[in-house]
């Protein structure tokens, strides 16, 4: 089994509301699914993963082979009693956002930036319009997730490119450990032919299948919190696997630093003077998740918000 994979082709058109009410209940069920017919051009696809393929060839690919998890492994695979490592990815990424310096792009291949910007562009439309419907969903005016990640100013949004190199021993290291991601939506490309991807789902791992040219969809802590829980962030994790160097391309869509986030009002039905549906996360500053995300990325995510709610009475 694995997430479910909605059919976006016709979502202007007389199948909207089916479309909609899939998106809708994949958000409250995994909090991950997968688009098909998403309006992005296959040919840039294809020319992403080229120069994606590209740029580790020519600049990643050595660093990696000397980098901290992979000597790690081979005095692991050295020893006569070889244990797990901890507390490290077997990933190569490179970040890339809207403040990147023009001088701190890859030089190879010539067409890179081009490229990802070309889809980060596209990347980027597509996600506000699946806030739009969101929005919509949970019967709210069709800007409002919009309006909540700028928080006056604009929300930030950045790309992840990522490798998993063919890993000798995949039993002793995660590609990336398990995790919820901090913001509001992401997006993913994913490769369609290296599998590693999972979701938690009831329990239990669940592989996100790869797909050709559909693009992963996941919600993020602070579309959780914005939701009152109703839509959840999910744990998920890669595993590395032997044969094939897995990419993918993860663009977020995140509040920005100043953003207030805060459960919807609309959310939280009032009745006279009660609540009949409780506000079940605080009011804090996205930039103060993101300081205490930061040093506990891979640990549950309830101490964090807790931490969020702390703050939020020491403010007062």
């Amino acid at each position: 089994m694995g997430v479910p994979v909605i059919d976006m082709k016709n979502i202007d058109g007389g199948d909207r509301e089916v479309i909609m009410a899939e998106i809708a209940k994949a958000c409250e069920s995994t909090g991950f699914f997968q688009l098909l017919n998403h309006g992005i051009e296959h040919e840039l696809m294809d020319r992403v993963k080229k120069v994606c393929s590209e740029h580790y060839k020519l600049n990643r690919e050595q660093s990696f082979n000397a980098s901290l998890p992979v000597r790690l492994l081979s005095n692991a695979l050295d020893s006569d009693n070889a244990d797990k490592i901890e507390n490290v990815d077997w990933e190569d990424v490179i970040q890339i956002h809207e403040m990147q310096e023009t001088n701190s792009w890859p030089s190879q291949p010539s067409d890179f930036k081009e490229t990802i910007q070309e889809f980060r562009n596209k990347i980027f439309s597509l996600t506000e319009k699946l806030l739009e419907v969101i929005s919509l969903n949970l019967g709210l005016e069709k800007e409002y997730l919009k309006e909540a990640f700028a928080g006056g100013e604009k929300p930030f949004f950045g790309t992840k490119v990522s490798h998993y190199p063919p890993c000798p021993r995949p039993d002793l290291i995660k590609g990336i450990r398990a995790h919820t991601d901090a913001g509001g939506l992401i997006l993913l490309y994913q490769d369609d032919q290296v599998s590693g991807l999972q979701v938690l789902n009831d329990g239990t791992w669940v592989d996100v299948q790869p797909i050709p040219y559909a693009i992963v969809v996941e919600i993020g802590d602070q579309l959780e919190a914005i939701t009152n829980g109703k839509y959840t962030s999910a744990l998920h994790r890669i595993l590395p696997t032997k044969n094939g160097n897995r990419f993918s391309v993860a663009s977020f869509y995140n509040p920005s630093y100043n953003a207030k986030v805060y459960p919807a009002s609309q959310l939280t039905a009032q009745t006279g003077d009660e609540l009949s549906v409780y506000p079940e996360y605080p009011e804090y500053l996205f930039g103060d998740y993101m300081q205490v995300y930061n040093h506990q990325k891979y640990e549950a995510k309830e101490p964090r918000f807790e931490a969020m709610r702390i703050v939020n009475v020491e403010c007062q």
